[in-house]
Formats: C-alpha cells, sequence, structure tokens
C-alpha cells in the first residue's frame, strides 16, 4: 500500500521513463523491439513530450523527447513550458553531464529517485502499463511472453509494421489519450480538459534557445582555413569564408556527428552549421557495416565457444573433470591462430635480438641480457658512426670528384 500524492498544478511535476515496446518492428529488414521516451505531467496525466528510438535510448533521446515536451507550438502544443521539477529513476541517461547540463541551463530541478522503488514515480509507471494493456497488445508483433519459461507463439506469416507505421500509429495513440481519454484520477475530464482549466502559468522557451540548451558543448576551437577540426575530422561550412583565426565554441546533438553547430566563443552567436567534410558514400558506409556485422558474429562465435566447459558428472567425491580433449596439431593450430591475431607479438621486437656492445660500454645487466652472446662486433675505423682508438668520434670523408665528374 502506497499513499497517494497531492495533485498539485500543471508543470509542478513531470516524471519522465524508458520503455522498451513488446512489440517487434521492421527496422532495416530487421525485428527489433522499440523503445520509448516520454514526458508526463503528474497533475494533468498529459504525455508533454515522446521520442520513439529503433534501437536502445540514449541522451539524444531524452533531449529529444525533452525538446518535443517544453514546446507549445505545432505539432506539440497545447502542452508544455518548463517545469519546476522532474523525476528520474537513477536512469545514466537521465543523469548524463549533457542532460543534467540542459537541466541547469533551463533552471529545472532534477529529482534522482532511490533505485527499485517505481511506485515514488507512479505517473509514468502506469503509462508504461496503460499504453501496453490499450494499444500494444493490438498491434501485430506483439511480443509480450504470456507466463515466464514460456514462449510466446506468433503466426509465422505475420507482417511486421514499419518503424515509421509504429511511430505514426503511437503519436495518433498519443493525441487520443490527451483528448479524448478520460483517467480515473481526474474525475471525467481528458488531460487537455484538466490542462486547459488550470490557471497556473508558463514558463516558455523559444525554439531557438530550446535547441541550443539541449545540445552537447565540447568547448572552444580555432577555425582554420581547414574548417573545424572536432574528434579529429574536419567540418566545413560555407559561412566559414573569411573568418579564419577565430575562436569558435562547438555544440552538436549526441550521435549525430555528421553536424555540429559553432557559435562565437567570446559573443555567444550563432554562427551557422558545419558539415562533415569529405564523407563516405552510402555504398560505402554499408560496406563497412556488413564487415562491422560479420567480424561481431566471429567474435560473438569465438566468445561462446571459449566459454563452453564440459565437466565430468561425478557420481561419488571427487575433484571436478574437466573434459574436452584436443589432439597436438589442433593446440598447435589454436595457439599459433591465438597469436598471429594478438597486435602486441606480431612487432616481435626480440626476433632478432641485437650484437653485444663493445666490452668497454658499461651496459646495464638488464640490456646485456637481450643481446646476443659472442664477441662485440668491432666496425672498421674511417666508417660513419665508428670511433677512432684515441676515443675521438670521426666522420667519412666526403665524396670527391675526378676530372669528369664521376664520384670516386
Amino acid at each position: 500500500m502506497f499513499l497517494a500524492r497531492p495533485r498539485g498544478w500543471r508543470n509542478q511535476v513531470w516524471e519522465t521513463d524508458h520503455m522498451q515496446a513488446p512489440v517487434l518492428v521492421d527496422v532495416d529488414g530487421k525485428a527489433r523491439r522499440p523503445w520509448i521516451t516520454w514526458f508526463t505531467d503528474c497533475a494533468t496525466n498529459a504525455i508533454t513530450g515522446v521520442a520513439v528510438t529503433p534501437v536502445h535510448p540514449s541522451r539524444e533521446s531524452v533531449l529529444a523527447a525533452l525538446r518535443s515536451a517544453v514546446l507549445r507550438e505545432d505539432p506539440y502544443g497545447p502542452f508544455g513550458g518548463l517545469p519546476e521539477k522532474v523525476r528520474v529513476d537513477r536512469g545514466k541517461d537521465f543523469l548524463s553531464r549533457t542532460v543534467t547540463a540542459a537541466f541547469d541551463l533551463l533552471d529545472v530541478t532534477v529529482e534522482d529517485l532511490p533505485a527499485y522503488t517505481p511506485h515514488l514515480k507512479g505517473t509514468v509507471e502506469g503509462l508504461n502499463r496503460a499504453v501496453e494493456s490499450m494499444f500494444l497488445a493490438a498491434l501485430p508483433g506483439y511480443a509480450r511472453q504470456p507466463r515466464p519459461g514460456k514462449r510466446s507463439s506468433r503466426p509465422k506469416d505475420e507482417v511486421l509494421l514499419s518503424f515509421e507505421d509504429f511511430t505514426t500509429q503511437l503519436l495518433a495513440w498519443t493525441l487520443w489519450w490527451n483528448t479524448e481519454h478520460r483517467p480515473a484520477p481526474l474525475r471525467g475530464k481528458t488531460p487537455l480538459q484538466a490542462w486547459q482549466d488550470d490557471p497556473t502559468p508558463l514558463r516558455d522557451v523559444p525554439a531557438a534557445d530550446l535547441w541550443t540548451f539541449t545540445l552537447e558543448d565540447t568547448g572552444t576551437r580555432t577555425l582554420t582555413t581547414r574548417g573545424i577540426r572536432f574528434k579529429r575530422r574536419d567540418y566545413v561550412g560555407p559561412w566559414m569564408t573569411g573568418q579564419a583565426g577565430i575562436q569558435v565554441r562547438i555544440r552538436f546533438m549526441p550521435h549525430h556527428d555528421h553536424r555540429i553547430e559553432v557559435y562565437h566563443a567570446a559573443t555567444g552567436r550563432y554562427l551557422g552549421p558545419a558539415d562533415l567534410a569529405d564523407q563516405a558514400t552510402d555504398e560505402q558506409i554499408s560496406a563497412v557495416r556488413r564487415a562491422r556485422s560479420a567480424r561481431a558474429r566471429r567474435l560473438k562465435k569465438d566468445l561462446e565457444t571459449s566459454q563452453r566447459e564440459r565437466y565430468a558428472a561425478a557420481t561419488q567425491p571427487e575433484a571436478p573433470q574437466r573434459l574436452g580433449a584436443l589432439t597436438t596439431a589442433q593446440a598447435e593450430a589454436e595457439l599459433a591462430q591465438a597469436a598471429d591475431t594478438d597486435l602486441a607479438q606480431l612487432a616481435m621486437p626480440d626476433l632478432i635480438p641485437p650484437a653485444a656492445p663493445p666490452a668497454d660500454w658499461r651496459t646495464p645487466a638488464s640490456l646485456a641480457a637481450l643481446t646476443t652472446p659472442g664477441p662485440p662486433i668491432r666496425y672498421p675505423y674511417g666508417r660513419d658512426g665508428a670511433s677512432a682508438p684515441d676515443g675521438r668520434h670521426r666522420r667519412a670523408a666526403p665524396p670527391t670528384t675526378d676530372e669528369d665528374g664521376d664520384a670516386s
């Protein structure tokens, strides 16, 4: 049993969370379960912002959902504005440096709840349960297991929704929730009616300023004739002509490394975007992704093979007996393959040990042990780098030329 909080007023407290939808969706030909990131207002049960990610979300998903939650212009309104407080549940994405810096700039307090206490953010947890039973369960590709330990059966010929169609239907359901659904705590009102009946003033942020505040800041750089150097790559823009030598500040959307936003370091004035120079073609990127996938499958197979261990079954107390016999050829082949793939051993700096130094050199014992045993090698006097008997360093005589100009 848990006590209920007072309803409060609109934008007093928001709650946010990630949710992996139990629905398989077609993402570039692969069946994946997308993730939903949303913000909800605790006083009106309104969904103020939402973002959908094909794979596991990150701080970029939080910033995108926050941007859609704060803006009140189409297509996000009329819900929005800045809240006084946001509750999170110790998620690393919500507590990342970029997200917390954005909340600080927007003057929003972040309440970090203790771990394993979902009842402390019951509004968004109730939304997670409601969207599954009211919307996701009716979609093709619903993949929720009926009970632990048993796989759900789906038709083999079932056609999955594309990621775009899934996002379209989810946003339509969000609109229905905000404008037509009547949650029990609102006593017959829709979230929209509860929002409009609340006279609490709203704090709005211009879209341009909000975009700046929700970008990751990476410090200052110097604009050169090659553009801006960022992450060992060059970024250029047509507005950079004649601007070489100035100090600029870089902001960018996390993981969107194809473009950065550039601001003047001293005044903070927005200068313009900069795009990655010498970008690879779509065919090259596809080939790289295929090569990475093949390498990942190989590594995964090798990892599973190395971790697979067998032990003999014991019928009486005895030490564990490891199973898995190898022939000499198999062991040598596997060891040779491991040695070839170890980049540290490919260098082989001690393959040909250096010759022993002259006897009159004071060589540390640790270095002398790494040299080839035997008498030291003496070079004839007069060679480049050779020493004379008196210890002086001699330089080879320069080549001379005869009357015909030939070197001698």
